[in-house]
């Protein structure tokens, strides 16, 4: 998919979709809710905000209030490509997200998915 298209995508859009992974899996929206505000910096409010104002994922990114320092020491493979390489710092943002939410789906503990990051 073209990078362009996946940032002028909304928010609105695409969390539904990470939900539907994590609660397909017996997981809840407050750990999703948990893991974007962890990784971005937003409050639960201003996460609703954004859902509400139909910000693009992009600008999600960009804008984010307090991008967690931790989030460089996410490691690990989604869509057959290792987050840790990706060179685009914008797509390497989105992707963190992703692999978080699938570590979640996947069964890890909350606490392990936070804190060993």
């Amino acid at each position: 998919m073209n990078m362009e298209k996946v940032y002028q995508m909304k928010i609105s859009k695409v969390y539904p979709l990470l939900l539907n992974k994590a609660v397909k899996k017996g997981r809840t929206k407050d750990e999703v809710d948990e893991i974007i505000c962890w990784l971005t910096g937003y409050s639960r409010n201003q996460l609703l905000e954004h859902l509400q104002a139909e910000t693009t994922y992009g600008d999600f990114f960009r804008n984010a209030p307090a991008p967690n320092p931790a989030r460089n020491s996410i490691r690990g493979v989604i869509c057959g490509v290792r987050v840790e390489t990706i060179e685009e710092p914008l797509m390497r943002e989105i992707r963190y997200l992703d692999k978080l939410i699938d570590d979640l789906a996947k069964g890890k503990a909350m606490d392990k998915i936070l804190s060993e990051k």
